[in-house]
């Protein structure tokens, strides 16, 4: 008791002197030095090709959030609490600092339904990774490769966290959001990548990250996308950011919170599994297994749309030439979108406005008065979600058969189970350029958009990240 009573005098004296060595298990070691190595490591040629797809479709999603409700909400907080001009607000002309900077772009990403989603995480990772990476960076003056190789083990680390508390079994039994922190370890893992963080650090970057550790379900009953925003990408990138900049100050803390005395895994998920964490890190990229959404709209509605659209390929039918739609869906898939009051979120209204504009646009996902039209009103009336517990058992895909009636008594029926964009039913380079420049261009305008893209296409030659700043801002 004289020697732990000196030595707390001591440590109190001098906050430096640690009390006692901290063991560290085999999973954080190979972790934190997987991730101190990642800003020098070569990706393969496959993986950089998807990896700037994925930063792509994130930035068009940030600058095409930026004219939706929660962009606003996230554009007002920014150039109301402006810090030091070093990073850069998407969408407008504040620079702040970079925590700040990584909230509000962050709420830009997944101010709708636009971004990526990896599907046995059940998170969004681009929506917090992408903006963290980007702040830092800024900060630092980081090169487009060095960014290139934060963002990929953003992806690589967040979406593992979660799948080893559990994935979705560990969302429906706590009610926690996955999302939130999925986003919360992998904008970390981004920015402390980005902030050059030796192996030591990365332990205590994985620390103060599972200290903001948060999110959790309530976040469904949000009908303006504002606290989703903040939940799935805002909140998670400021802490990423918040995590790397504290320890690069010089803050210490724990060096292994996955093992020992209350430890994350024992509070949050004692059956989760940390060996998940550093499954085949290296070989298996996540960045590869990420979605990306070629509907503007939540992820379950994809696979409906994209039946819709081989059916009408099918047999070419008008709105009028239906009398019924029949959509099923796991039932846990389906709650999620079933009769929403935001419209890219709701199946009903999207099948709707798929029949009526045999298409579904960014602009129809976001026209929220088009929920009262009359002609949308009649055809969604047509439309009848069916719980499907049958497809339980092939989650996490989110597979969807779609059955459509004919006035003339005729069915026909659709069930895709690899969704446009998924990793067995990927979009080539060419289509993830044009969804972003549909996105980019009404926004910035074309030429701006076009220069992005190439830009992007090879960021691997950027010198400085700050040179993206005059293609990603306006007055």
């Amino acid at each position: 008791m004289i020697q732990r009573g000196a030595l707390a005098l001591c440590a109190a004296a001098s906050p430096s002197i640690r009390l006692q060595a901290q063991a560290i298990s085999p999973v954080m070691a190979t972790l934190s030095s997987y991730m101190a190595a990642a800003k020098d490591r070569a990706l393969p040629p496959t993986v950089v090709e998807k990896a700037k797809h994925h930063i792509l479709d994130t930035f068009a999603a940030m600058i095409s959030g930026s004219e939706l409700p929660p962009g606003h909400a996230a554009l007002a907080l920014a150039r109301a609490q402006a810090g030091r001009p070093v990073a850069t607000v998407i969408g407008s002309n504040v620079l702040t600092g970079p925590i700040d900077a990584a909230l509000a772009n962050g709420v830009l990403a997944h101010s709708d339904e636009t971004d990526d989603s990896h599907g046995p995480s059940q998170s969004h990772p681009g929506a917090s990774i992408v903006p963290s990476a980007l702040a830092v960076g800024e900060d630092f003056g980081a090169t487009g490769e060095h960014f290139m190789r934060a963002v990929v083990l953003g992806y690589d680390v967040g979406p593992r966290l979660t799948m080893a508390l559990g994935g979705p079994t560990f969302r429906d039994e706590t009610r926690r959001s996955t999302h939130a922190l999925a986003g919360n370890f992998g904008s970390a893992a981004a920015a402390g990548c980005m902030a050059s963080l030796t192996a030591q650090q990365m332990r205590w970057l994985l620390d103060y990250a599972s200290q903001q550790a948060a999110g959790y379900a309530i976040w469904g009953r949000d009908t303006d996308h504002i606290e989703k925003g903040f939940v799935f990408g805002g909140m998670p990138a400021r802490n990423g950011v918040t995590s790397a900049l504290v320890v690069r100050s010089g803050w210490n803390g724990v060096d292994d919170v996955f093992s020992g005395e209350d430890n994350f895994f024992q509070v949050n998920a004692p059956k989760g599994n940390p060996a998940i964490l550093v499954d085949k890190l290296g070989e298996r990229f996540e960045i590869v297994n990420t979605d990306i959404k070629k509907w503007t709209v939540g992820t379950p509605i994809q696979a409906p749309l994209d039946a819709i659209e081989l059916i009408r390929k099918s047999r070419p039918f008008n709105a009028d030439d239906v009398t019924r739609v029949v959509v099923r869906l796991a039932p846990s898939v389906g709650a999620v979108v079933d009769n929403r009051d935001i419209p890219d979120i709701c199946l009903q209204h999207m099948v709707a406005v798929m029949l009526i504009d045999k298409t579904a646009s960014f602009h129809a996902a976001h026209d929220k008065p088009r929920m009262q039209d009359a002609e949308v009103l009649r055809q969604r009336r047509k439309v009848t979600y069916t719980p499907d517990a049958s497809l339980n058992r092939l989650l996490p895909v989110r597979v969807a058969i779609v059955e459509i009636t004919f006035t003339d008594g005729t069915t026909r029926s659709e069930q895709v189970e690899a969704v446009r964009g998924t990793p067995r039913n990927p979009m080539p380079r060419e289509e993830v350029v044009d969804k972003a420049r549909d996105l980019v261009a009404p926004v910035l305008g074309a030429a701006t958009a076009q220069k992005l893209i190439d830009t992007l296409m090879t960021i691997e030659a950027l010198k400085d990240i700050r040179s993206l700043r005059p293609l990603l801002q306006k007055a």
